[in-house]
């Protein structure tokens, strides 16, 4: 029988009734806090020198939380980079920030979950919307997508909390070329959304706090085709040009 470690994975593959799971809360509407719950990974206290699957989980759940101009390696292995994006958690949400993961944040990050795993303000239909056709990518391009909006649920509490829209997430191929996307772009792998500024903030603020949000690429204004929107992307080579704003 699968364990719950297995369960992020195959929610995010829609493969809980295949798998035997469907007495998961996914599936029987049970409460919210139980159905997240079903999607962590770990058992007890993360700390450096932690490893496994249960780090990774967490890895991508404060991959937005990174020391500036950082991308999470989502390994399994709990290092400097991972105690210091769960410290920048903890404080974000006032708690203890000793960068150690243990009830109380593991309490906050189910509060922040919703039974599919992904972030309680952002939705795979939202980021997925490929030119009317809904996500047609594989099960690892999901996850790949399911990281990328808790890092836009990170950069989200970073601007205020305010509600943050998503203009573009998930591309195929075909809806990738009409949008004029790059043959190579990040889009096209779920690692990608672009964003329009909440009210009140500006689209250069918006611009600014992504370099502190975990993110390699980051195009706004002053990229060419980018002056309505900031694109954001956890590529691992920085590639950072908004020149209007920094």
């Amino acid at each position: 029988m699968r364990t719950a470690r297995s369960l992020p994975h195959l929610i995010a593959a829609g493969s809980l009734v295949a798998a035997g799971l469907t007495g998961v809360g996914v599936a029987t509407g049970a409460s919210q806090a139980s159905a997240a719950q079903a999607c962590e990974s770990w058992s007890s206290t993360l700390r450096p020198g932690s490893t496994g699957s249960g780090v990774k989980e967490l890895q991508i759940r404060v991959a937005g939380w990174v020391p500036s101009g950082q991308v999470m390696g989502a390994d399994g292995i709990y290092g400097d980079q991972t105690k210091a994006a769960v410290a920048r958690f903890q404080k974000a949400y006032g708690l203890a920030d000793d960068g150690i993961a243990g009830s109380q944040t593991f309490a906050k990050l189910r509060s922040l979950t919703k039974s599919d795993c992904t972030p309680i303000n952002f939705t795979y239909a939202e980021a997925s919307n490929n030119c009317g056709k809904g996500f047609t990518g594989s099960a690892s391009v999901k996850e790949n997508l399911r990281r990328s909006l808790w890092q836009a649920q990170a950069l989200r509490r970073q601007l205020g909390d305010k509600p943050l829209p998503v203009s573009s997430g998930f591309r195929d191929s075909a809806c990738n070329s009409a949008s004029g996307g790059a043959s190579s772009s990040q889009h096209l792998t779920g690692k990608a959304l672009d964003f329009t500024p909440p009210s009140g903030v500006s689209m250069c603020a918006l611009a600014r706090q992504a370099r502190s949000a975990g993110y390699g690429g980051i195009f706004g204004p002053g990229y060419p085709g980018h002056s309505n929107h900031v694109h954001g992307d956890w590529r691992t080579t920085k590639a950072w040009s908004a020149s209007q704003c920094f």
